[in-house]
């Protein structure tokens, strides 16, 4: 099977949307000979920094000297960019040989796996044919019925910070989708990001119903030292680490990759090494510098909450432009209300998916509030217009939607080649 094959059989299965569920995929890696049984796990569920933090920890156990696979989801661009060793991308080939096994193991199934557990059985069968000591897992979608969570118990389980998202499938409350996140815990040690209390209340009453030993990051005990465009120093516990992603809040998945490796019992020198390595991005990631130019993939109102704190203290007083476009099931409006304060004036442009808001419709939306905006055909045009607005002197924040970062990401990194 080639490359193009296999992309061809993994789309040939996306009509079958979401199914949240695990037989499918149980049954498929059975018929794989169970390749999730390969490697030693650390599993990420969450509604927000969940990819920050799993791009912590990967680093963190490469830097320990172990072989480290790393699942994330979704892609900007590439589908194997959602699966990593060490750091480097699944190669083309890697891929065409794991949807050729699993394309001739899924033969006469009663019902067919959808795109997202084809994905992750591909990646589990690679992780395994690679020899991959451990793999930082992220959950796809809330956690108890993620394809992910076809693994058995995970050396250590991560929750990261809880809040409102995919309401219809995972419940219209933070309490019952931290239930849902809290379905990843089968015993054993996990991680957690300091919740409001009646979060932390029901993780905590998982975490004992299931035997695991839970243990909550302690923010009183973060100490920023610096930060800037070149990244942050912190103490964490009395010791100080330095991270090159920006903004406050990557200061907390710090901390909570911090709890994870100490319970991994990763060694405190490598810990430092791979914090002040990872990379993840289109997470409030500065591309270009003239004019400054950040990829945010904030997709929901707390992300981009984040996101316009980040704004007022990296950027003030500097002529600031949005690149927006967002999907119409989310909740946009709310987004607008936390954005449009930090903005100058907006370019609107459609995110490469079939639940996108039209252009045009945000746009009417923002001048609505008083907001000048403008639409363009594409990412990439977008890109350039938002530019030219902004100026020499002035920045622009691609924010909105994972599904257009990866686009606006790489026409501004080809232009600066």
């Amino acid at each position: 099977m080639t490359y193009a094959e296999a992309l061809k059989y993994l789309e040939g299965v996306s009509w079958l949307g979401i199914r949240p569920g695990l037989d499918r995929i149980a049954e498929l890696l059975a018929r794989l000979g169970h390749p999730e049984r390969a490697c030693r796990f650390v599993h990420v569920a969450g509604t927000n920094g969940k990819g920050s933090t799993s791009a912590m920890l990967a680093a963190m156990l490469s830097s320990a000297g172990f072989r480290t696979g790393l699942y994330t989801s979704p892609h900007l661009l590439r589908v194997t960019e959602r699966m990593r060793i060490n750091g480097a991308e699944m190669p083309p080939e890697g891929l065409a040989a794991a949807v050729d096994a699993l394309s001739a193991a899924a033969q006469g199934m009663a019902e067919p796996c959808t795109e997202f557990e084809l994905i992750t059985a591909a990646a589990f069968w690679w992780f395994a044919h690679e020899r991959c000591d451990y793999v930082v897992l992220e959950v796809g979608m809330g956690g108890r019925l993620d394809a992910t969570n076809v693994i058995g118990r995970p050396d250590c389980a991560v929750i990261t910070n809880i809040g409102l998202d995919h309401t219809a499938v995972l419940g219209d409350t933070v309490e019952q989708i931290a239930a849902e996140k809290a379905g990843i815990f089968k015993g054993g040690p996990a991680a957690a990001y300091a919740q409001p209390p009646s979060v932390e209340a029901v993780l905590s009453r998982i975490a004992r119903s299931t035997g695991t030993e839970l243990h909550f990051a302690d923010f009183s005990a973060l100490e920023p030292l610096s930060d800037g465009l070149e990244g942050q120093d912190f103490l964490y516990r009395g010791r100080k680490y330095h991270i090159g992603l920006l903004g406050e809040h990557q200061l907390k998945n710090a901390a909570v990759a911090l709890e994870a490796a100490r319970l991994l019992g990763i060694p405190e020198p490598a810990a430092a090494e791979g914090l002040a390595r990872a990379v993840w991005p289109a997470r409030f990631e500065l591309v270009s510098r003239s004019p400054c130019f950040v990829v945010d993939g904030g997709h929901n109102p707390q992300c981009v909450s984040t996101t316009a704190a980040a704004l007022r203290k990296y950027f003030p007083g500097r002529r600031r432009v949005l690149l927006l476009g967002v999907l119409a099931d989310k909740a946009w409006r709310e987004m607008l209300d936390i954005l449009l304060p930090c903005a100058d004036e907006a370019v609107c442009v459609r995110p490469e998916s079939e639940r996108a808001l039209e252009p045009e419709e945000l746009c009417a939306e923002i001048r609505r509030r008083g907001i000048p905006a403008r639409t363009a055909p594409d990412p990439g045009s977008g890109a350039d217009a938002a530019a030219a607005l902004a100026g020499p002197d002035g920045m622009v924040c691609s924010v909105g939607s994972l599904y257009m970062s990866g686009a606006v990401r790489a026409h501004i990194l080809g232009k600066e080649a």
